[in-house]
This record gives C-alpha cells, structure tokens and sequence, in this order.
C-alpha cells in the first residue's frame, strides 16, 4: 500500500489528536490504512470497522465515494476524535462493447434467477472479517500485459448502458499463470458463474478481498491460505467475455476499489 501521510482537517481537541492517523491519497476508489490507539472502536460513514491488535485499520473510498467522508474513533478510555477525509473525486471513461451475446446483456427471467444466486455466493464470500492482516505481505500485479479495460469506466454493452466496470482488465492469452497479488484465504472457488465464468477470491483480512475473473482454471481450493506470487489460476475466456483476458478487483467490505492503485505501474512491473 502506498503510505503518504494526510493532513486532515482534525475536528478534535489538540490532545486528541494523535488518537487517529490516516495515511494514503484520498481518491476515490483508494485504500487508506488508519492508526488509532490499540483497543479502539472506529467507524466510517458510520459504519463500523475491523481494528487490529494493534490499532490499525483500513478504509475503501468506492468508485462512487462522496466528497467527505466521516471517520469516528472512541478510544478504550472513553474519549473520542473524529476526522472528516475530503475525497478527491475522478472522471471515468467510457468503454463500448459490441458483439456480446443478447442474452448476456439483456438476461431472461430464468437467467436472472441464476445470476441472483450467483451474486448471493459471492456476497457470502465477500463477507469475510478475517483479523488477520496478511494485506501487509504487500501487493504485485497477477499478471502483467496490456490493459484492455480500467476501473471505474462507464460501459455501454451493444449499445446498452450497464453498470461500471469495477476492475482491471489484463489482455494474456488463456492459460497464463495467475498469481496472488497478496498473502490471503480462498473463500470462492466457482468455475461457472453466468457473468464472471472461472471466479477465484481470496481474503486478504479485515474485509479486504480479490477477485479474479473469466479463469479457465483454478488451482486452489476454499480455505487455502496462498502467499504473495502463488500460482492460483490461469487466466482464461469464460462468462461474459469478448476475448482471453484477467478481470481483477477489489473490495473492502462492499465498497469497490482500484487495484490499480496498490500496485507499481505495470511497465516497472513487467521489468
């Protein structure tokens, strides 16, 4: 994770002060790593959030996060510092598909009851609070390659509006070997959802999780623990898809996030 100290608006007694810190750029689709004394409570937007043993914590800005947001600590003694993060906000891009099966834009009744059940596993899966914080392993790119498609991007399906696309699209033939970017836990293992086809996703803790996409192979089994640079799948051309590729994202907890901006820019990467 990329550690740059905020400076925040702190809406705290000065003695309060050193009860919160936050490093990390506050952009939307960012992780930011907090630091409170050990013990605390803390929540964001209101909600609440996993704290280490040793007062760390992390904080998702989705895709769509709103110019402030809110973060509340109440420390083991009682008292409480509040921080208000300003959130920088971004324009996407918006990406054309054609050529996609009707089906696959527009799905029946039969279809849709298939996805929802779909989308329930991997809720389910997501759902994970692990304490562990094995996002301290650091992070790499799974595979290196052309980018073919960005996080964030507003995407129009044979001339349909869909919803964004909330990963990082690596154009490699099928069968390329995927590594875990981060130490983690397998909590999914589906070979055939209707949208994502081959779906892998790993824990990295404290709610923070990959998924990978349109694999034509995975080589891990649910509640494996992988390290950094494991060979986890193989990229492939299932579900929804106009080509080979690996789909990447993140989530912490259910707030989408940019891959991208754990990982140095691939070209150093691929050196």
């Amino acid at each position: 994770m990329r550690r740059v100290l905020l400076t925040l608006s702190l809406l705290v007694a000065p003695a309060l002060a050193a009860a919160l810190e936050i490093s990390g750029e506050p952009l939307q689709g960012a992780l930011l790593e907090g630091r409170t004394a050990p013990g605390s409570e803390v929540a964001v937007a209101g909600r609440e959030v996993p704290v280490g043993p040793d007062g760390r914590f992390l904080i998702g800005l989705d895709r769509d996060a709103p110019e402030r947001v809110e973060v509340r600590v109440t420390r083991p003694d009682g008292s409480r510092a509040r921080e208000v993060i300003a959130v920088r906000q971004r324009d996407y891009d918006v990406q054309r598909i054609d050529g996609l099966p009707g089906n696959q834009v527009s799905p029946d009744a039969e279809t849709l009851q298939r996805i929802r059940k779909d989308q329930a596993r991997v809720r389910a899966a997501r759902a994970t609070r692990r304490p562990a914080m094995d996002f301290d392993s650091g992070w790499q790119w799974p595979v290196t390659g052309p980018i073919s498609g960005v996080y964030g991007s507003q995407r129009i399906l044979n001339g349909q509006p869909r919803q964004p696309h909330y990963g990082i699209d690596i154009a490699v033939p099928t069968g390329t070997p995927v590594e875990a970017p981060a130490d983690g836990v397998v909590t999914l293992v589906a070979p055939d959802l209707f949208f994502s086809g081959g779906t892998l996703i790993v824990d990295h803790g404290h709610g923070l999780s990959s998924a990978f996409l349109h694999l034509s192979r995975i080589l891990v089994e649910e509640g494996d623990a992988v390290r950094r640079g494991e060979v986890i799948a193989e990229v492939g051309a299932t579900g929804r898809v106009t080509g080979a590729h690996l789909d990447w994202r993140m989530n912490w907890l259910d707030a989408r996030i940019d891959p991208s901006l754990l990982v140095p820019p691939m070209d150093q990467a691929a050196e």
